[in-house]
Parts: structure tokens; C-alpha cells; sequence
């Protein structure tokens, strides 16, 4: 794809841009997010000579990255190409990557820096082309991700903790937006604010409405400067329209829950991230149907209820569904445990444990397949001797 195509699909046939452009060109490199964590692996990576710049967008192999000199349309170079085993190898939104900045407002990227968190599903049931372990990186260096749920028709205690099992393996703090308030009742609002504390009481919760502007000053009170926020749920929700009202411009298109089908419209196709007049920065996210469960220890991590039941069970492999001596059922049947919970736990740990084992098999069919191809070799050229 030719750079004027770039330059238009991203906005404008000379401008690219974020939708709030920022006013200093010049802003210091710790406002886009930069700390120590990234300065020491520059210096372990001997990057001194290359200048430090964050991926702010992405579209088929071409990246726009911002830096402390402004930002570029960049490329990456063929070397780290060529070292890259996946598709998590290469940028992605969040990442922090070495550059030399050419003419033109253009850019070659030579490295990508360690990341300090990051945010990946499992991908369908399919692997995509170069996903050896079929996942796929939502974002990267995030501090906080917010998980969106529309209050009319989206609502679910579940789905929360399917998104903090996955934010939880990733080192990413988790925080709530209840959205589109204005549809329901006050006292229905509290009905459902009370089960979500109950539920999710050490979590941040914010409910939040796009036509009557509620808790909209809150949530801009909750960004803090140079930190990095993305913004998760299904398509409907509301997620782009929230960061519109945070930009104070409606340049993001949106779409509203179909009527008929209960599903939102897929508009956000490509994640951007987005700097606030505030300092924050904020990711929107296409929507998501499904977030595939890829680790366990995430979903024993968010759990430590149970899992701390667990450790007085009769058996260490005990899997909490039928065994004799298990802890956890007998408190579940004595009503210490909240059924919904445990069910939840059993259904991501299970489906979590599906994905390794699947994984595994994966790995095992390659590693056969690499040995069929050495012998393959040998008896060819074994072959070839013996035709001499």
C-alpha cells in the first residue's frame, strides 16, 4: 500500500492524525506513557542511537507511531521481519518501538521493546497464518482497562469475570463502565450497582450515560496523565462514543444495538490510540463477541477465593466438580460460596485448560512434523548416493 493510500484510509490526503491532535509537538516522551521500565531494556537492547516512539495505529504492514518529535508513517525493517515467529512478534497499539526517523514525516522501525503488560485472547477455534498458539494481542502497556457493558441489554456478572481472568494473566487493573444508564430506572440502576459491588467489590465501577452526560466528569477524574487506558466489550456498547465525549469530538463513527438482532454494529474495525487534553491516553478496541480464555493461572488468580478453599482439599489434582474430601463443594453446599461464582470458575478453568491441552497437541504435531522433514532430507540425499 503506497503512503498517500495510508495517509487518506488514516484521515486526510496529507495529514495523518489522532483524533485530538496534540498541541506541543515537542511533549515530553513520559506524557505518551514512556518510564523506566522502557528506558532500562533501551539500554540492555543498546537502542542509544535509535529514537523511542509509540505505536499509536496500525493498518496491513504500515504503523503510525508518535515520539517526542512528532509523528510518522513507519515500516518495519526486513531484519526484524525476519526474526519474527508470529504475529505477536510484530507492533502492535501500545508498543513502544525503536525508530530512525526519516524525511517526510516517514520512519523505519528496527526493534520493539519489552512489554510491561499485555492483553491477548484466544483467536476462534483456528489458527490465523503465522499464530503458532492461536492468539491474539489486544494491546500492549496498558495500565488499566475498562470493560464496557450496555445496562439494557449487554449486562452480565459472568462475562466481567471472563475479561478479568484475561486482564489478570496480562498484569492489566481492571475497572467497570455500566453504560447507557439513562434506559433503566434509578432504583434498577441501584439493584444492579449493588450486585456488581457485591460481586466485584474491590473493582473500580463507573456508570456512565452518552445523552444525559452522567458520570462522564468521573470517568475524565479517573484518567490520570501518561497513563495508558483501553476500552473493552462487545460492538454496541457505547466504547467509542464514551472516548468521542472524552476527545470532545464526534470524529470516531459509532453504532448503536441493533433492535432486531441484539448485536452492535461492528464500526470500530482497527484499534487507535488517542491522547485527552488531560494526559491521558486511551485505546478504543473493535467489538468483541467472544474472549477466548487462553492461561489458567489467570483464572485461579481471579478466583482466590477458591482457590484458597482449595488447598483443603482431601486431593492436590482435585478438580472441585464430583471428588470426595473436596473443600470447595462442601462449602458450596453449606451456601458459603456463591454458586454463580463457582460455576463461572469451573466453566474458564475448564475452557482454559481445553486451550493448553490443545495447545500442547499443537506443539507435539510440529515437533513430528520437523522430524519427518529431517528424515525426509537424509533419505533423500541418501537417495541421490545411491543414484550415483
Amino acid at each position: 500500500m503506497r503512503i498517500a493510500e495510508i495517509r487518506a484510509l488514516w484521515g486526510g490526503n496529507s495529514r495523518v492524525y489522532t483524533l485530538h491532535k496534540m498541541k506541543d509537538e515537542n511533549k515530553k516522551i513520559k506524557e505518551l506513557g514512556y518510564d523506566e521500565f522502557f528506558e532500562s531494556n533501551r539500554e540492555k537492547l543498546a537502542l542509544q542511537d535509535y529514537a523511542m516512539a509509540r505505536v499509536i495505529a496500525g493498518n496491513k504492514g504500515m504503523y503510525k507511531v508518535v515520539s517526542q518529535n512528532g509523528e510518522f508513517l513507519a515500516k518495519i525493517t526486513g531484519k526484524l521481519m525476519f526474526v519474527a515467529e508470529t504475529e505477536e512478534d510484530y507492533p502492535v497499539v501500545g508498543d513502544w518501538v525503536a525508530i530512525k526517523e526519516l524525511e517526510n514525516g516517514q520512519a523505519v522501525i528496527s526493534a520493539v521493546l519489552p512489554r510491561k503488560t499485555v492483553i491477548k485472547r484466544r483467536h476462534g477455534d483456528k489458527n490465523r497464518a503465522g499464530e503458532k498458539n492461536g492468539t491474539q494481542i489486544i494491546g500492549t502497556n496498558i495500565n488499566e482497562a475498562f470493560i464496557v457493558e450496555s445496562i439494557d441489554r449487554d449486562f452480565n456478572l459472568n462475562r466481567f469475570e471472563r475479561y478479568f481472568s484475561v486482564l489478570n494473566e496480562g498484569g492489566v487493573k481492571p475497572a467497570i463502565i455500566i453504560n447507557k444508564i439513562d434506559l433503566i430506572s434509578k432504583e434498577e440502576l441501584g439493584e444492579k450497582l449493588a450486585r456488581l459491588k457485591e460481586r466485584f467489590g474491590d473493582i473500580g465501577i463507573i456508570a456512565t450515560s452518552t445523552i444525559d452526560n452522567s458520570g462522564l466528569e468521573e470517568l475524565k477524574a479517573y484518567l490520570s496523565r501518561g497513563k495508558t487506558y483501553c476500552f473493552l466489550g462487545s460492538s454496541g456498547v457505547g466504547k467509542s462514543t464514551l472516548i468521542n465525549k472524552l476527545l470532545g469530538t464526534s470524529i470516531i463513527e459509532t453504532g448503536d444495538i441493533s433492535l432486531c438482532s441484539d448485536r452492535g454494529k461492528h464500526i470500530t474495525t482497527s484499534r487507535h490510540m488517542y491522547f485527552l487534553q488531560n494526559g491521558g491516553i486511551v485505546i478504543d478496541n473493535p467489538g468483541m463477541r467472544e474472549v477466548g480464555i487462553i492461561s489458567v493461572s489467570g483464572v485461579d488468580n481471579l478466583f482466590t477465593e477458591i482457590t484458597g478453599l482449595a488447598k483443603d482439599c482431601k486431593y492436590n489434582d482435585c478438580t472441585h466438580v464430583h471428588e470426595p474430601g473436596c473443600n470447595v463443594l462442601e462449602e458450596l453446599r453449606a451456601g458459603n460460596l456463591d454458586e454463580e461464582k463457582y460455576s463461572n470458575y469451573i466453566n474458564l478453568k475448564k475452557e482454559a485448560e481445553n486451550y493448553n491441552m490443545a495447545s500442547y497437541e499443537r506443539r507435539k504435531a510440529d515437533r513430528q512434523f520437523g522430524k519427518f522433514i529431517k528424515k525426509a532430507k537424509k533419505e533423500l540425499k541418501k537417495f541421490k548416493g545411491e543414484e550415483k
